[in-house]
């Protein structure tokens, strides 16, 4: 049996110790993947962007043609009730989710009445920047929206990077950069990744292949307003590879220094440092 961090779930009205059990075989969303979520952090007190993430299942839910029925306000309600059920110094993921519970016409796209919700938090400590973060181009690709759901943030979409992590995992490998169905940068399997050259941040442009991510947007301003010049753009994998800098965006471990890329290593820079120091002076109210 796997032993889940401390977690607690609320689900139709009430809160739930554990990891409850709340989809059956016949579950549209377990057998035909129509699940959205979304994942917000608490940490050191704060929560930042909280809000930003409920709008966005919201929107995720609507892209896959479920009926999200929850308000974004009254989303943030549970969540501070949930967030008081752990100690103010533990790192707690919020995760809102929605999926459909019945299938619509020939069972396989999902019927929007039976759209369900539930609001998910569990103990996970925040990564720190120190550890190792080694990064190798995948041979896999993130979508378009012609293929695949790109505007939400689906459950669907992840098995793609799962693989490429675990390719990048058997290389040797902690993170794989994806590229789009052009040839460009798209984002690593799990977050979202800048570069910098010259002192000058650099980023995949967001074409619609790759979730434009709550952080990463916070990060971009957070840097224009400290007076770092962006680049948001189509670029090229040689041109990570020539970086002087690399870092990476997410809800999960926020603003993480990259130590190695394929065969070259690389020193945790300024760039990416100021990038993490203004982003939690952001989420601690200092900016």
């Amino acid at each position: 049996m796997v032993e889940w961090s401390r977690t607690w779930t609320w689900i139709e009205g009430g809160w739930h110790e554990g990891n409850v059990q709340i989809m059956g075989p016949r579950t549209h969303g377990m057998w035909l993947g129509s699940v959205v979520f979304d994942g917000a952090r608490a940490f050191e007190g704060v929560a930042p962007d909280l809000d930003l993430h409920l709008e966005r299942v919201n929107r995720s839910a609507a892209a896959l043609k479920l009926k999200p029925f929850m308000a974004v306000g009254e989303m943030l309600e549970l969540a501070q009730e949930g967030m008081a059920k752990f100690s103010p110094d533990e790192a707690v993921y919020i995760r809102p989710m929605y999926w459909a519970e019945e299938g619509g016409f020939f069972s396989v796209p999902p019927d929007p009445e039976t759209t369900r919700f539930c609001l998910c938090l569990y103990e996970v400590p925040m990564p720190q920047p120190g550890r190792k973060l080694a990064l190798t181009l995948s041979r896999y690709r993130r979508p378009t929206i012609e293929t695949a759901p790109v505007n939400a943030k689906a459950a669907c979409l992840y098995p793609n990077g799962a693989r490429a992590l675990m390719e990048a995992k058997e290389k040797g490998f902690d993170n794989a950069i994806l590229l789009d169905a052009m040839g460009y940068v798209a984002e690593l399997a799990t977050a979202n990744v800048f570069m910098v050259k010259d002192g000058e941040v650099h980023t995949p442009y967001p074409n619609g292949t790759f979730l434009n991510g709550v952080t990463r947007q916070r990060v971009i301003a957070l840097l224009k307003a400290a007076g770092v010049t962006v680049h948001e753009r189509p670029i090229l994998y040689d041109e990570f590879l020539a970086a002087d800098e690399i870092f990476s965006t997410g809800n999960y471990s926020k603003v993480v220094p990259v130590t190695q890329i394929e065969g070259r290593e690389l020193e945790p820079g300024p760039v990416a440092a100021k990038a993490r120091e203004l982003y939690w002076a952001f989420a601690h109210g200092g900016l």
